[in-house]
């Protein structure tokens, strides 16, 4: 995957596109990022990226010339590739989650606009393909949210993580929150290993699994039990959890 990310900070995203998960990636030659300083495309005297907008109000808005030439610029230069999407980071744009990241991993090129100040030219939104916002809250720019994008996008790219088994059960992947999980020792001060987990039947524990994801959810985020359609066997033990939990309370 080719990303290319136009930001007027690019300094920003050196350390969290060189570590980790997203470091190896590129090493590996499974991702390769281009971060372009939209400043450097003004025809502005002073270098001025932004103007007060017409009609009045408070705040700048980012001009469209730099960020229309800075974007035309790097689609010359990876003209070899699809264009892709060209996702602007906007609080009213559609909310990310896990889907939308597995959308975007099957993508070959990807584009992040990160905007600063009040907001945007309206005319720069003619440019992309999708308007994403990380939820209902406001950054001073867009680079941290592009970073959680990249983050939660890249690791869903095949052979990027160790194990491919790995991103399929993370929360969120199956509509439910991830069971819980231990490691050595299995008695660590008096808090002990779900002894299931330990007998080495793979059925049981395929069950369990599916049963401790469903309580989580269940009391953490109903909201997502809500829009499944679940299978028998998860209704099935959806009741012999409630059950179990109305005979502790009694």
């Amino acid at each position: 995957m080719r990303i290319d990310i136009l930001s007027l900070f690019p300094e920003m995203f050196k350390g969290p596109l060189s570590e980790s998960i997203i470091g190896k990636a590129s090493e590996r030659g499974l991702l390769d990022v281009g971060v372009t300083d939209f400043r450097q495309y003004t025809t502005d005297k002073q270098n001025h990226v932004d103007d007060a907008p017409y009609g009045g109000g408070a705040g700048m808005l980012l001009q469209a010339q730099p960020i229309f030439d800075a974007l035309a610029d790097v689609q010359q230069k990876t003209a070899e590739l699809p264009k892709g999407r060209v996702i602007l980071l906007d609080p009213a744009g559609k909310q990310f989650n896990q889907h939308v990241a597995s959308e975007l991993a099957q993508e070959e090129h990807l584009t992040f606009l990160c905007g600063h100040y009040e907001g945007y030219d309206e005319r720069i939104r003619n440019l992309v393909t999708d308007e994403i916002s990380l939820g209902d809250f406001v950054l001073t720019g867009g680079e941290l949210g592009a970073m959680v994008i990249i983050d939660a996008t890249v690791r869903l790219i095949p052979g990027v993580l160790g194990n491919q088994n790995s991103a399929p059960g993370d929360s969120f992947s199956t509509g439910l929150l991830e069971y819980p999980q231990y490691t050595r020792p299995a008695d660590f001060r008096g808090m002990k290993v779900p002894e299931v987990l330990l007998n080495g039947n793979h059925q049981l524990i395929a069950q369990w699994r599916e049963k401790e994801s469903l309580r989580r959810t269940l009391h953490r985020r109903p909201d997502l039990l809500a829009k499944m359609e679940l299978t028998s066997d998860q209704r099935h033990l959806l009741s012999d959890i409630r059950i179990e939990e109305d005979d502790s309370d009694m």
